[in-house]
């Protein structure tokens, strides 16, 4: 019983330290990761902007009705969290820029994607993350955890086994 709750009270101080790093962190922050692609720019927009069937993070995915004038779907996890995401710019075959459209979610945010023909052929797409992390935990467990990058890194790996 002694050990029991030892452990227990080991176990609630290195949440309430994890939450008191993560309320000294920010809660904004910005990533970005670059990668080369064996494709012309058009062809790395035209499946940027359409649907996520190539992604190995992406179990399921659907439309949801456009508001306000912008295009809008819902993405799912392998963990099964659905996510809503909506188009904020587009300038084909150049730029493009999502947001999660979910404000009750812990987190939050836009991706820019920035699309330009590489001098070697091919395209560099380089994806910008402006990120917002309103819960302690997950601000500590996104920087020191999984950090700000895994998930873009994943995409661009994605993006890169499409295209050979």
């Amino acid at each position: 019983m002694k050990w029991a709750l030892l452990a227990m009270g080991v176990l609630i101080l290195m949440v309430a330290l994890a939450a008191l790093v993560g309320a000294m962190l920010p809660a904004r922050h910005r990533a970005s990761r670059m990668a080369r692609i064996r494709a012309s720019p058009e062809a790395v927009y035209a499946v940027l902007a359409g649907p996520p069937d190539w992604r190995t993070g992406v179990r399921s995915f659907g439309v949801l009705a456009d508001q306000d004038g912008k295009r809008r779907w819902w993405e799912e996890d392998d963990h099964g969290h659905k996510v809503a995401y909506e188009l904020v710019e587009q300038a084909p075959p150049t730029r493009m820029v999502t947001r999660i459209a979910d404000e009750t979610l812990p987190f939050g945010g836009t991706w820019t994607y920035e699309i330009s023909r590489a001098e070697t052929g091919g395209s560099e797409v380089r994806i910008t993350e402006d990120g917002v992390i309103h819960n302690l935990l997950f601000r500590f467990m996104a920087r020191f955890l999984f950090g700000y990058t895994r998930t873009m890194e994943q995409v661009l790996g994605d993006l890169g086994v499409k295209f050979g």
